[in-house]
């Protein structure tokens, strides 16, 4: 584990600059998001917006035919304040958000939405989800108990569902880089790293069929920063799932952004107990006495602006032949260390 930055993080929420902590095997990663880091100080920062939060778990019934489970998925549709009174018997940090279903033959899935806090809220919303299991199977005797995940939430497993519906927090982050920045610090140009984009993140993804999914090391960074704030680091399936949009400007400027809709941290909770997780979430400033909330949204903030650090670092490496190879030689074979080339570091 070391610590990169400070970044320089910029929005209606968070207006600050921040070290961040990465636990690692990959040690170019160190020194590479370094280099974003150094790129958000150069100019006026990463913008960071979150445009949703929420976790999910969705339980599976049976009823007899699809005509009772359609019934019963349209009544509870009407009842978003008597589930609300159900789930709230198991916490008073969770809120209900949404329901959504769906039935397959005489199958009906059923995901529930809910804010939880600063905590992540897997296991929130899954004792939530007991309690209105209980109270749905009592309200109508037809139906049978199958499972409490049945799959739609989604935890932890590629699908289409998280983007479209939400599962975590979506935050996206931008940055606009002058030209005269990105080829003194990144070694190329806004056209090469649009280009490249285009041609690996877009297209390269299509070739695998990629599902809404178009970046080059999402999960690198996710990984890094999850096991170094005591996050469930399998999380780092649903959050790979994301996307990156470049731009040159009208003034030649590249604009760079990272979307990533299913960011899964909180600040209280499992793992949050122990010593260095503690102490990286105070140098995060992620231990405040804040609003309800407050802590695990300026986590997730600070986590897309790592993302974008390290992934804006690693496509400006791949426009230059052989970069690549000589910072993983260097670093992973002991020709250089992460300390020593710290305030000039070689990218990843």
């Amino acid at each position: 584990m070391q610590t990169i930055g400070p970044i320089r993080i910029i929005g209606e929420e968070l207006n600050t600059e921040v070290k961040v902590p990465l636990a690692t095997f990959e040690t170019p990663m160190w020194p590479s998001t370094n280099r974003g880091a150094s790129v958000s100080r150069r100019v006026e920062g990463i913008r960071c917006t979150v445009i949703d939060e929420r976790m999910t778990r969705s339980v599976l019934l049976e009823a007899p035919n699809a005509l009772i489970a359609k019934k019963i998925s349209d009544q509870l549709q009407t009842q978003h304040a008597i589930i609300q009174r159900v789930i709230q018997t198991t916490s008073n940090h969770i809120k209900l958000l949404d329901i959504n279903t769906q039935i397959v033959g005489n199958l009906l899935y059923i995901r529930l939405e809910a804010s939880t806090g600063d905590a992540s809220g897997h296991n929130m919303t899954t004792k939530a989800a007991d309690a209105f299991i209980q109270w749905t199977l009592a309200e109508h005797k037809e139906l049978k108990y199958i499972s409490i995940s049945g799959n739609y939430c989604t935890d932890k497993k590629v699908s289409a569902v998280n983007g479209l519906l939400g599962r975590g927090k979506n935050v996206i982050a931008e940055i606009e880089i002058p030209t005269d920045v990105c080829q003194e610090r990144l070694k190329t140009t806004p056209a090469a790293i649009v280009n490249l984009h285009i041609k690996k993140n877009l297209m390269g993804s299509i070739v695998t069929g990629g599902l809404r999914t178009a970046n080059a090391h999402f999960a690198n960074l996710l990984l890094a920063f999850y096991l170094a704030t005591g996050q469930d680091a399998a999380n780092i399936v649903e959050g790979s799932q994301g996307f990156v949009h470049t731009e040159v400007r009208d003034n030649g400027s590249l604009y760079f952004s990272v979307t990533i809709p299913n960011i899964i941290v909180g600040t209280v909770g499992n793992g949050k107990h122990l010593d260095f997780v503690q102490e990286n979430l105070r140098m995060l400033g992620c231990d405040q006495p804040a609003k309800e909330g407050q802590n695990a949204r300026r986590l997730a903030i600070i986590t897309a602006a790592t993302v974008l650090c390290g992934e804006l670092s690693l496509l400006a490496a791949q426009t230059n032949p052989g970069e690549l190879m000589k910072a993983h030689t260097a670093f992973e074979r002991g020709q250089a260390t992460y300390r020593e080339t710290n305030n000039n570091p070689v990218t990843s």
